[in-house]
């Protein structure tokens, strides 16, 4: 089908759809006519009517959005002839501006060529003229600055050399020579200078004669210099000390003068270490140690009081050259003082022989127990006080811990004087503060660090310590746990009294944790964050292993407790096994006690008690430089908490040994004992009766012998007091917390027990009796126990409640905020309600 037949179709199907519009009244069978004919029409163009139909949808939607748009574009339209005649008053306006502002062009343009152009040629004429004038000007100037330094120049010059003449003035001739440096060095080498300053008597250029003249005053100021250092003149050594920096020569005259006060120092250092060398003072005190301090306080002296010289004429900052030559010295002498003193005093041989000892005696405790031989012999037996003797012979003919006591006292004096040496050069070569009002971390100079002397006394001084401290501190658990004595006359019978004080402890603990204070105290007291960095650590290392592992060790094999016999004490060994529980709490506490005094002292809090001596034992004072005092502070806390923990949990499970082998198996034959022949089966007289054998502690024999109260009393005291009489207040509270636990549970079952065998006067009494068994295991103000028996309380409450107040409890659930807050769910509480029979 072509283009022509298809716009026939649309056109026929266009004409049907207007007549329809026009017409829509026709009769039914016009449009039926006229559809069908269109329907001939199209089927015979090949088009169905079908599709016509939706074409004709198609352009009806088109239409309507032409129709749209028509409508918007004749809006826009009638609003632009709307607003046509603003805009042409807008322009009439315009226009009239613009004629205004053209006659004002012309009368501003009239007045600037007749009356401003002469004026602006004169003032450009006349600026011209005045710049002319100040270039003049500066020329004049520079030319006279110029001439009056050649002049001063020339006076300089005739200066110099008439003071080195006969006139031998060398302050003048160094003064002159300071003026003629401080002219600029163009003016000195220019061709003006060269023809105005030569005079006859000197014809040389100025700055070949300045140069030679300085150089000639060099030599003689040095001469001059070593000829009054020899004959130990001090005021002519400062005389020309003072003379250097006049004819340019700072660092000569730092050089010479560092030279000079190094011989000083080296001279009396070997004079203070051969006044002991060979005598009885090198083996005895601290002698290399006063020497080594002797060295540190004579540079010390000689920065302090020579500082002052040095900065009024050398300018600030160069008192930095003399203290590294001076730390130069301080190599030499001071490591002839250590070496000294490590060949004396054989370290390399002590050293050894700590890395060779063997401890025995920890080895062999800790190794399994041998087995036991055919006979017991007696405690007085040959054999046994061989074995003993042995045992000390052995230990006697060791190291010798007094001698490393000594040494490490020796080392750690030698150590805390570097620190302090260390610390007064770092303030010394310190810059001055910038001004921002916070003052800069002190950190080590490179030339300190890098020394000599450090080096020797990291490895000279520094490794013995860490070593023999470690030594020490080991040797001595190892001898006071040989030793080690239980606490006398001590019975867990409440009859017997104790003649010793609490807490009950053995005496290694003691003698152990004062050694763990003198190693903390010596450690800190060098002021080495390396000997922290290695000691404290050691610290906790045996601690753990030796100290708490030997306990450990008497608790297992030793003094395990055994199960109490029915309606007996404990076995005797169970306070063996209680003074060893004490042991790892006291311990716990000294550690916390001396760690504390250290960081409570760093902090700045607490003034009085034990923390009285807080300015002396400040971490900040004993390490100054950055991030020393912190670290420090860190490894201590660390000792703390890692001794705390292991001890803790071996505390923990020392308290579960107690309880499960001496409270436990007497624990509920006890309940058992005082639940005893109770009914609560009870008739109406039998609450009053109840009431008076609860209420009444203090009525008569009957009635406080007929309560499960009071047999639950003596039972309890007859349980616990043994064993609160030896135990610490800590360790018997952790105890306590336990059975309160195991208890709560006992007594919750025993609660259930009575389901159906009680009624209401019987709930009241049982309730009375719970509060009581209650009152007497929190007394002593151990309030928080009372949230153990909280499901028993609320169970004994649930069934005493009255009618309405139980209704009003179960609508209200567990979500009213004036209800309380329920340990039992929903249906323990039916439960409990459901227990007692018989209810009214």
């Amino acid at each position: 089908m072509d283009d022509y037949e298809k716009s026939g179709i649309e056109y026929l199907h266009f004409t049907a759809y207007q007549q329809q519009r026009v017409a829509p009244e026709a009769p039914n069978h016009v449009l039926s006519d006229v559809d069908k004919g269109f329907r001939g029409s199209t089927e015979t163009a090949g088009i169905s009517y079908r599709d016509l139909h939706s074409q004709r949808t198609r352009w009806r939607a088109t239409m309507a959005e032409l129709c749209q748009q028509e409508a918007s574009v004749t809006e826009r339209l009638n609003a632009l002839i709307a607003s046509q005649n603003d805009l042409k008053r807008s322009l009439a306006r315009l226009d009239m501006s613009r004629a205004n502002l053209a006659s004002q062009a012309v009368s501003t343009r009239s007045i600037s060529n007749d009356m401003l152009s002469n004026a602006a040629t004169v003032a450009k004429s006349i600026s011209a003229a005045v710049s002319r004038l100040d270039l003049e000007q500066a020329r004049v100037k520079s030319t006279l600055n110029v001439v009056e330094q050649v002049a001063e120049l020339k006076t300089c010059v005739l200066g110099v050399t008439g003071s080195m003449g006969a006139a031998q003035d060398w302050e003048a001739a160094a003064t002159y020579l300071n003026r003629a440096s401080k002219i600029p060095p163009e003016v000195i080498d220019g061709l003006f200078a060269e023809e105005i300053v030569p005079t006859s008597e000197v014809p040389d250029p100025p700055k070949l004669t300045l140069e030679q003249a300085a150089e000639s005053l060099q030599a003689l100021f040095l001469r001059e210099f070593e000829r009054a250092a020899k004959e130990n003149n001090g005021s002519k050594v400062t005389r020309f000390f003072k003379l250097f920096p006049l004819i340019g020569k700072s660092h000569v005259g730092l050089d010479v003068y560092g030279r000079y006060v190094c011989q000083g120092v080296a001279t009396r250092a070997r004079s203070n270490l051969n006044a002991g060398t060979g005598g009885s003072q090198s083996t005895e005190g601290f002698f290399y140690a006063n020497a080594l301090t002797k060295l540190f306080e004579h540079i010390a002296q000689i920065v302090e009081h020579h500082g002052g010289l040095v900065e009024l004429h050398y300018g600030t900052g160069h008192m930095v050259r003399v203290i590294e030559r001076l730390q130069l010295e301080a190599d030499v002498q001071g490591g002839i003082i250590i070496d000294t003193w490590s060949d004396e005093r054989r370290i390399d041989r002590k050293l050894t022989d700590i890395r060779s000892y063997a401890f025995t005696f920890l080895v062999q405790s800790f190794l399994p127990p041998q087995p036991a031989r055919s006979g017991t012999p007696r405690a007085a037996s040959p054999s046994n006080r061989s074995a003993s003797k042995d045992s000390r012979a052995q230990s006697e003919e060791g190291i010798d811990t007094k001698e490393i006591d000594a040494l490490l006292s020796e080392m750690t004096a030698m150590a805390a004087r570097w620190s302090l040496y260390r610390r007064f050069i770092t303030l010394q070569c310190r810059p001055p503060p910038s001004g921002k009002g916070e003052d800069e971390p002190l950190r080590v100079p490179l030339f300190i660090t890098d020394s000599g002397l450090n080096r020797k006394i990291a490895d000279r001084l520094i490794m013995p310590i860490n070593a023999m401290t470690t030594f020490l501190l080991r040797r001595s658990v190892e001898r006071a746990f040989q030793l080690d004595e239980q606490p006398s006359t001590l019975s867990l019978n409440p009859s017997k009294p104790l003649h010793s004080n609490p807490p009950y402890i053995s005496s290694a603990v003691d003698d152990v944790m004062y050694i763990v204070n003198q190693v903390v105290e010596r450690s800190l007291a060098t002021s080495q964050r390396p000997v922290v960095s290695s000691v404290l650590p050691s610290i906790t290392r045996v601690l753990e292993s030796d100290f708490i592992g030997m306990i450990q060790r008497k608790m297992r094999d030793e003094s395990y407790p055994k199960a109490a016999i029915q309606g007996g004490l404990p076995p005797e060994n169970t306070i063996a096994f209680l003074v060893l529980i004490n042991d790892l709490d006291v311990g716990c506490d000294y550690v916390r006690r001396i760690v504390e005094s250290w960081i409570v002292a760093n902090d700045g809090s607490g003034s009085s008690g034990e923390h009285a001596g807080a300015s002396s034992k400040s971490l900040g004072s004993l390490f100054p430089f950055e991030g020393d005092a912190m670290y420090a502070a860190r490894a201590l806390k660390s000792v703390q908490q890692s001794f705390e923990a292991k001890a803790s949990e071996l505390i923990s499970d020392g308290i579960y040994v107690v309880f499960k082998n001496v409270v436990k198996p007497r624990l509920r034959p006890l309940l058992s004992d005082a639940f005893r022949d109770i009914e609560y089966q009870m008739s109406e007289d039998g609450p009053g009766e109840g009431d008076r054998l609860v209420e009444d502690n203090e009525g008569s024999e009957h009635g406080n012998h007929d309560g499960a109260q009071h047999h639950f009393h003596r039972g309890w005291d007859a349980l616990t007091k043994p064993i609160a009489r030896i135990f610490t207040n800590g360790n018997f509270e952790r105890l306590l917390t336990t059975i309160v636990a195991y208890l709560a549970d006992v007594l919750e079952k025993r609660i259930w027990s009575y389901y159906g065998r009680i009624n209401e006067y019987g709930a009241i009494r049982l309730e009375r009796e719970i509060a009581s068994l209650v009152t007497i295991v929190v007394r002593g103000s151990r309030y928080g126990l009372r949230d153990a028996f909280v499901r028993c309380s609320q169970i004994c409450l649930v069934m005493n409640m009255e009618e309405d107040e139980w209704e009003e409890t179960q609508a209200s659930g567990s979500n009213s905020a004036e209800d309380t807050e329920w340990k039992l769910d929903a249906d323990e509480r039916v439960r409990a309600r459901a227990m007692v029979q018989n209810r009214k």
